[in-house]
């Protein structure tokens, strides 16, 4: 064994009412096992459909009271939270390593990600849903808008991010008053718990959050309760589609719908090449490629083709892949299904003309896992046609795959970017900010950077997508916005004795 675990943990089974509790009758189990190391198992997890109804139920009763604290009240429960999140960093930061096979390293940053959340969330989100009045908005007459908690959320989590992605929805939900229902992905179970974990520890009301483990058939089951006024998800748009169909005839629901990308970025002829092959490469590449931000084509233009691809492919061959203990970076993919996706569609690519600049392999290291190493496909002459049809480059593979092909116009350039489905994020690799501005201004994507992947997001401003990458409720700053409801007032404090009398109201004849 390549490093000493310092943590096992104890299945504990669901989180409901503040009490962790085991099915007594379970409706199946599975083994969780490090995708970095087979065998490493962290532990057998069971599932309940009965327990879907206990949670929502015990949510629907705390919310009763957790939305008339004060936001003061409820912002202090959660930076006890996050002073837990801070004692138990060690166990957090393994937790997500061995589970989904992110280096250690990057384990840090997600769990850094997760505390600023709160800070953030306090500080910064809430003056987006903070109530107004606006006086004698009609005569005799005052306006107000408050913004009330939806209810009951559900937050359906992803295996990429286990920890950070559901904080990003689970903080902003309960600080505006609602209480939730968390199903993190089956793919990360511990992390879960450990989200439980610390929610108990930090001391929230019984019933406040709640956790149940599971899969597709409790995502369902949690989703369409009619108990339940919001999902909150992050993931696939296979998975965001099959929510949506789940809740097509609650149409009062609020989704949030965060899902996937084939980002774009942009290399025009003055970009500076270092940084350019630098961010590019990091986009690609980091946590496997599997980010719904992840660069999966670069745009180059013609004049600066050569000279970028010889530098990228040389990098792309340089990095070490290995455990997440050994601190590389990069580690496995998630599961076998993604290793044989993966090497699916290079065969794809190259029948609809790509070009293999590095072929992808499987990676038999001592430590068995699910490593793979990097692919690039080339296409140095592509329609916008070949695109619209290609299945590759419509394709969200979160792999660590891209494709690069060479542009010789701006427009050109942007047009390609468009070309696809999904609409999340977009690099500009440019020394010229009208080039810049230009792109800002055509492109259809939620996120748009200059000289900066795609990958890196801050919560201090919005994260969505377009298209197929999110239904118009982006995530991280603008959070609050989804997880209330503005209710509008018109008010009159003290009623005139001639309000009534002097009524023009036409043909009322209110007097006689």
């Amino acid at each position: 064994m390549i490093h000493q675990s310092r943590f096992q943990p104890k299945v504990l089974g669901d989180f409901i009412f503040g009490q962790f509790k085991k099915p007594t009758e379970a409706s199946g189990e599975w083994i969780s096992r490090s995708p970095a190391s087979f065998s490493d198992e962290l532990g057998r997890f069971q599932y309940s459909y009965a327990h879907v109804d206990e949670a929502v139920h015990v949510a629907q009763a705390a919310f009763r009271s957790w939305k008339k604290l004060p936001i003061s009240e409820r912002a202090e429960f959660l930076k006890k939270f996050q002073t837990v999140l801070k004692k138990r960093e060690d166990e957090w930061v393994e937790a997500i390593a061995r589970e989904v096979g992110k280096p250690l390293w990057e384990a840090k940053t997600e769990l850094s990600a997760m505390l600023n959340k709160v800070d953030i969330t306090i500080q910064e989100s809430m003056r987006l849903v903070a109530d107004f009045e606006i006086p004698k908005i009609m005569e005799h007459t005052n306006g107000a808008c408050r913004y009330r908690a939806l209810g009951v959320v559900a937050v359906i989590g992803p295996f990429n991010f286990p920890g950070h992605l559901p904080n990003g929805h689970i903080i902003p939900s309960l600080l505006t008053g609602n209480t939730v229902v968390f199903k993190p992905s089956e793919k990360a179970p511990w992390v879960g718990q450990l989200m439980a974990e610390s929610f108990q520890e930090a001391g929230l009301p019984p019933g406040v959050f709640n956790m149940v483990q599971g899969e597709r058939e409790v995502s369902r089951r949690l989703c369409s309760h009619d108990g339940v006024h919001g999902v909150l998800f992050t993931g696939s748009y296979d998975v965001g589609v099959q929510i949506k169909q789940d809740t097509i005839q609650q149409h009062w629901k609020l989704l949030a719908l965060e899902m996937g990308g084939k980002n774009p970025a942009i290399v025009w002829k003055d970009a500076d090449l270092e940084n350019a092959v630098y961010e590019t490469l990091i986009g690609s590449f980091l946590t496997t490629g599997q980010r719904c931000s992840a660069t999966s084509r670069i745009l180059v233009h013609r004049d600066l083709l050569g000279q970028f691809l010889g530098r990228f492919h040389e990098r792309s061959k340089a990095f070490k892949i290995g455990h997440p203990f050994e601190n590389p970076f990069m580690g496995p993919l998630i599961d076998q299904g993604s290793v044989d996706r993966y090497m699916k569609f290079q065969g794809i690519a190259a029948r609809e003309g790509f070009e293999t600049v590095m072929s992808g392999k499987v990676l038999e290291l001592a430590h068995r896992g699910n490593y793979v190493t990097p692919s690039i496909g080339l296409m140095t002459k592509a329609s916008l046609e070949q695109t619209r049809k290609s299945i590759y480059q419509q394709t969200e593979l979160f792999a660590p795959n891209v494709a690069i092909l060479a542009v010789d116009e701006l427009d050109e350039a942007i047009a390609q970017a468009n070309a696809t489905q999904f609409g999340l994020a977009a690099s500009v690799f440019s020394q010229n900010r009208a080039v810049y501005q230009h792109c800002l201004d055509e492109l259809e994507m939620g996120l748009i950077n200059w000289n900066k992947s795609t990958v890196g997001a801050s919560s201090r401003l919005p994260f969505g997508g377009l298209k197929k990458s999110g239904n118009h409720f982006p995530t991280a700053l603008a959070a609050p916005l989804y997880c209330t409801t503005p209710v509008a007032s018109l008010e009159v404090s003290e009623i005139q004795s001639t309000s009534v009398s002097a009524s023009k109201t036409p043909g009322l004849n209110w007097e006689s």
